[in-house]
C-alpha cells in the first residue's frame, strides 16, 4: 500500500473508531479480497440483487442502447468484475470507449484486462479511484455519447443527502450524459435478513480487521468480532456491524481502542429506495428521470437518468 493510502486508511479509522457511534467507512472493504469475496456473494443464491439484476438489464439493454446512440463512451462507477457491463457492450452501437472506477487497484486492472480481449475495438481505461468524493477522468467526454453505468446496489450505500450529492458529482463529472443506475427497493425484512447475512458476508465485513492487521500494523482479532445486520426504519436500510465477542482492544500505534462484549463497530449501510423516492432524490441532484424498470418481483430496478 502506498504510504498516502495507507495515512488515509489510517486517519479514517482512527476517526471511525473514535467516533459515537461507531463506524469504519464501507471503502475501506474493498481491497483485492474483498472484492473476491463480494463476487462469490454475488454469485450466492441468497443474495438478491444481483440475480435479479442480472436478469433484468439484458430486457432492457436495447432500449438504452437504442436511446444512447451509437460510439458511445460507457463510464462505470464500482466496476469490479466487469461482468455486468458486458450486457451494454453486447447491446451498444459501435461503444468507443470504456473507463472502470474501482477503488481496488489491482483487482481493477486484472478485471478491465480479462474484458479488453473480448472488445478490441472499445478504448478501455482503468481508473483506481474512490468515487465517493470527486472522481477526474484521463480522458475528456465531449466527442460523442456518455453513459455513466452505475450497477449492483452501491447507491444504496449513501444515505440520501450523500446520494443526493454522489449523483450531482457524477452528473458534473459525466457532462451531458446518460446513467443507468441500480435501485434496491426491497421492503421484505426476511429476504434482507437472507441476502445480508451468512458466512461469506461476514467474512467480506471482517476483512477490513483483516486489512487493518496487515496494512497498518493494528494489534487485533479479527475472530473477536461476530457480523451482525439490522434492518432500521428511518431512512429505511440494512445495517452491518462487528460485534465484540467478549471485551476486545484494536490498537493502532500509540492509540488503543476498547470494545465491551456486545459493543459494536458499523461496517456498511445499503439505503433501500422505491421507484417514487430514487426520481425524486435524482431530480434534486439535476437528473432527469426517463426510463424505470422494475423487476417482476418488484426486487430490483434499474433507472435510466439524464442531463444536457
Amino acid at each position: 500500500m502506498a504510504d498516502a493510502a495507507r495515512e488515509a486508511f489510517a486517519r479514517a479509522v482512527r476517526a471511525g473508531l473514535s467516533a459515537r457511534p461507531r463506524t469504519l467507512p464501507g471503502t475501506w472493504l474493498w481491497d483485492e479480497a474483498g472484492s473476491v469475496l463480494f463476487d462469490r456473494i454475488c454469485d450466492s443464491p441468497d443474495y438478491h440483487p444481483t440475480g435479479r439484476e442480472t436478469a433484468l438489464l439484458p430486457a432492457v439493454a436495447a432500449e438504452v442502447a437504442g436511446l444512447v446512440g451509437p460510439r458511445a463512451s460507457v463510464v462505470e462507477y464500482g466496476s469490479g468484475a466487469s461482468r455486468k457491463v458486458r450486457t451494454l457492450l453486447d447491446a451498444l452501437d459501435r461503444p468507443a470507449r470504456y473507463l472502470a472506477l474501482d477503488i481496488s487497484r489491482d483487482y481493477l486492472a486484472a478485471s478491465v484486462a480479462r474484458l479488453a480481449p473480448d472488445y478490441p475495438a472499445v478504448a478501455m481505461s482503468p481508473v483506481c479511484a474512490d468515487y465517493g468524493g470527486p472522481v477526474r477522468l484521463p480522458v475528456r467526454l465531449d466527442d460523442g455519447p456518455v453513459l455513466g453505468f452505475f450497477p449492483g446496489t452501491s447507491i444504496g450505500n449513501f444515505a440520501p443527502d450523500a446520494a443526493q450529492g454522489l449523483l450531482a458529482r457524477i452528473r458534473d463529472t459525466l457532462g451531458p450524459s446518460r446513467l443507468l443506475v441500480g435501485v434496491d427497493p426491497t421492503r421484505d425484512e426476511a429476504r434482507l435478513y437472507r441476502s445480508y447475512g451468512g458466512d461469506l458476508m461476514a467474512a467480506f465485513h471482517r476483512n477490513i480487521l483483516v486489512r487493518m492487521r496487515r496494512e497498518l500494523g493494528a494489534d487485533l482479532d479479527p475472530e473477536g468480532f461476530a457480523h451482525a445486520v439490522r434492518v432500521e426504519p428511518e431512512p429505511f436500510r440494512v445495517e452491518a456491524r462487528l460485534v465484540a465477542r467478549g471485551a476486545q482492544t484494536i490498537r493502532l500505534d500509540e492509540d488503543a481502542f476498547v470494545f465491551a462484549d456486545g459493543e459494536s463497530v458499523r461496517t456498511d449501510t445499503s439505503h433501500k429506495y422505491p421507484p417514487d423516492a430514487f426520481r425524486a432524490l435524482a431530480e434534486r441532484a439535476g437528473w432527469r428521470p426517463e426510463r424505470v424498470w422494475l423487476d417482476p418481483d418488484g426486487l430490483f430496478s434499474l433507472h435510466l437518468l439524464r442531463t444536457e
